[in-house]
């Protein structure tokens, strides 16, 4: 089940009818009928913001010229400016107007919807390199979660004569977000000479290793004359097995093109890269034949191959992926190899190597070796965070898990929050299925709270039954905490039959739902999963079947009722395949039993429950299991008022 939700609010509560819409500085009334469907203005403003999102600028000044009088002006203006300055393909057009830019950023400055803009803008700026105004506009631009904007910025500096080659080494890793921003800022840095032939293939590797052959492509042409034959190159890229049948020249744009088919290769078939590298790696330098181990181990260790550890051993010292340092950690843990494990971090950039989970593992590690000392002093930096690895070090530490103490509000600070600008439009959004532009009406006040505020806006959205706010707004609180708010537990009568009936723990199924829907009735995700258990439709009829209900409707699917009853009952079944193991059980109703079965297959020998959630090939499933035990750890702690083990219930998984 994919978590992406595309979330829908179709009945937003009474709560909306009076509050107040502070649209982007108009004010307006939420309309009260916000349960029913919406009127032809919102139609032709959704058809906007889909005009707006593909770039048709001439369907979308037609669009909102029939809508002068739309309750929400700012956006209906920015979803007019955003598809000026960029092409159909998502490239920033030069030519693109500055005046009705600059003149949006001046009335609607401090606004959520100016700060988009604005990111949309530095695009256009940085793509002219137009450094002065650039500059001038990214002091003011304030998420800054934009890293092909972040690209711009370091090449604004390098126009400057500064050196920004070790701040590009430690942006630059993951070419999904780099846009044209960043295949620039890498060819400024090739010119600039601050990066090195080594660089450009390091990230021509990179691109291609995540499949991002586009990119990749892109990023040759910083090579300027070093760059290989096109002919040479193809066939290193598609046709790998022909270009190393040719052996290895002695000459280090073939060596680069070896590793970079050795690359391709190992995605498709690892054991076969392993044996025609062993061929070719004797004419290679010790560090090349260390990166190309270390890339055939990254792609084995994904497909959960017993020969990735080994193959892996050979990369010590490796100039690798983040993905490939994180995997030639989780093979080890797999293996059981604590000195692997070690040296492995050890070895990760620091920023990567500061996460959580790699403190944690670091000191089980050090702890395996003996040093108990150093090892508590490293759990000692994550026990005080709410997560997976803050509760693991926290056990390590001799203490078990319990909820900080409650922070209350009062009732007029709750209130309060009613006249926050931004939370009103933002209920409009969800009540369009708009969940992005929601999200980010509803965040963008909540950057400048203090704890008790968000505490009370937590409150307010769930007095407004936005549960997802409630406990979203909840989570980001630091020193003063509501862990009635942040794991949030509605409908606790039906949950808590359900659970009880198919023999679930509730805190179990409370953890469950707080991560599929964050209890949205009405939440779809992108593959058609529904309600707050977020089921599949053939899951849903199979259960209702097994259960005696018959076949079901898509509508009683998503009925509370009927989804918290379907949706326990087939938690329930996995679990009972699985030997009562919530690690496996979780993992089989997030991916389909078959995945979590043969993962358990794979293995060589027993081990730790978080040993084998670390090691799940799927991102989205990892983070899911780890998600939903640490959520049930919380609601145990919350629903039973004592102390509780995470470690205990992650248990260990046997072949």
């Amino acid at each position: 089940m994919s978590k992406r939700l595309k979330r829908v609010y179709l009945a937003v509560g009474a709560a909306l009818a009076a509050a107040t819409l502070v649209a982007c500085g108009t004010a307006s009334a939420v309309r009260p009928d916000a349960d029913l469907p919406p009127t032809s203005d919102d139609r032709v403003f959704l058809q906007l913001r889909d005009a707006a999102r593909a770039n048709d600028a001439g369907k979308a000044a037609l669009l909102a010229s029939q809508i002068p009088d739309y309750p929400a002006p700012g956006y209906v203006e920015y979803f007019t400016i955003k598809p000026q300055l960029f092409d159909s393909q998502g490239h920033a057009r030069i030519d693109a107007p500055d005046a009705p830019v600059l003149s949006f950023l001046q009335r609607y400055d401090g606004q959520a919807i100016a700060d988009r803009l604005r990111n949309d803008y530095l695009v256009v700026l940085g793509s002219r390199h137009d450094w002065k105004n650039f500059e001038q506009q990214y002091s003011r631009f304030v998420l800054n979660d934009d890293t092909q904007v972040k690209c711009y910025a370091l090449e604004a500096r390098l126009s400057r004569g500064e050196n920004v080659a070790d701040a590009a080494r430690a942006l630059l890793v993951e070419p999904k977000w780099y846009g044209d921003g960043c295949v620039d800022l890498i060819g400024m840095l090739a010119e600039s000479r601050q990066f090195t032939s080594d660089d450009i293939w390091q990230q021509i590797r990179l691109a291609y290793e995540q499949n991002y052959t586009s990119t990749g492509s892109n990023i040759v042409e910083a090579l300027g004359q070093e760059k290989p034959k096109d002919t040479l190159l193809d066939d290193a890229v598609n046709k790998p097995p022909l270009y190393l049948a040719r052996g290895v020249m002695p000459n280090t744009p073939a060596h680069q093109l070896t590793l970079l088919a050795i690359t391709r290769m190992a995605r498709n078939d690892p054991a076969m890269a392993a044996a025609t590298f062993s061929s070719v790696a004797p004419s290679l330098t010790p560090a090349e034949r260390a990166i190309g181990w270390g890339t055939i181990g990254y792609q084995a260790a994904l497909k959960r191959m017993p020969a990735a550890a080994d193959w892996y051993r050979l990369s010590a010292n490796a100039q690798l992926s983040n993905p490939a340092y994180e995997w030639r950690t989780r093979s080890a843990l797999l293996a059981g190899d604590w000195n692997m494990v070690r040296w492995s971090i050890e070895q990760m950039p620091p920023t990567l190597r500061a996460q959580p989970s790699w403190v944690y593992w670091h000191g089980r590690a050090v702890k395996q070796a003996g040093d108990t000392a150093t090892a508590n002093q490293e759990f000692q930096t994550i026990a005080d965070q709410y997560n997976f690895y803050g509760q693991l070090a926290l056990e390590e530490l001799g203490q078990k898990i319990t909820v900080p103490p409650r922070t209350t509000v009062s009732d007029a600070e709750i209130t309060q929050m009613q006249s926050v600008p931004g939370f009103a439009l933002s209920q409009r959004f969800y009540a369009l299925n708009m969940r992005l532009e929601g999200n980010r009406e509803w965040n963008w006040p909540l950057r400048t709270m203090t704890d008790r505020q968000l505490l009370a806006a937590a409150q307010y959205a769930k007095r407004i039954e936005m549960f997802d706010r409630t406990v979203n707004t909840a989570d980001k609180t630091k020193a003063e905490h509501d862990f009635s708010l942040r794991y949030l537990s509605p409908f606790r009568d039906i949950v808590e039959r359900d659970a009880q009936n198919t023999g679930l723990d509730i805190e179990w199924a409370y953890g469950l739902i707080r991560q599929e829907s964050r209890f949205i009735i009405n939440a779809r995700s992108e593959v058609g999963a529904g309600g707050l258990m977020q089921l599949m439709p053939g899951t849903a009829q199979l259960v209702a079947k097994k259960i005696g209900l018959g076949t079901v409707s898509r509508a009683q699917m998503n009925d509370i009722n009927t989804n918290i009853l379907l949706g326990t009952n087939y938690l329930s079944m996995i679990y009972n395949q699985f030997d009562n193991s919530p690690v496996l059980a979780t993992a089989g109703y997030n991916a389909g039993p078959g995945r979590p079965r043969q993962w358990r297959q794979d293995l060589r020998a027993p081990v730790e429950g978080a040993v084998f959630a670390e090691t799940i090939p799927f991102t989205e499933t990892r983070d899911y299991v780890k998600n939903v035990l640490s959520n049930t750890v919380y609601y145990a702690a919350l629903f039973e008022g004592r102390p509780q083990s995470l470690k205990a219930r992650l248990g260990y998984i046997a072949p």
